[in-house]
């Protein structure tokens, strides 16, 4: 019995394969035009930019829209800074639980 549950534990592992790489983006080297095209055609993107501050590094992942998002997310919008635009508009993904309805 252990062995058939250790093989279905690697089947299950190795169907599962290896995760794509989400790619990262320095946003303030950027036009907010450009950081929109890779978002749109890599479809999930983590970006990167100062606080407004500028004391601290902020990220988050970005997404083309709902698709990239699981299941009781949605793609909520919000805005990053550019080297053109203080809010370049983008969408990350937030919760649709019944205390943050969208």
């Amino acid at each position: 019995m252990k062995t058939v549950a250790a093989a279905l534990l690697l089947l299950a592992t190795a169907a599962a394969g290896p995760a794509p790489a989400i790619s990262r983006y320095e946003t303030l080297s950027k036009t907010c035009a450009s950081v929109q095209q890779l978002i749109e055609r890599e479809r999930s993107v983590l970006l990167r930019y100062p606080s407004r501050s500028g004391n601290t590094i902020l990220y988050d992942r970005y997404v083309a829209g709902d698709g990239q998002c699981g299941s009781g997310y949605y793609a909520a919008s919000t805005s990053v800074p550019t080297k053109d635009n203080p809010r370049c508009p983008v969408y990350n993904c937030r919760s649709s639980s019944a205390f943050n309805p969208h």
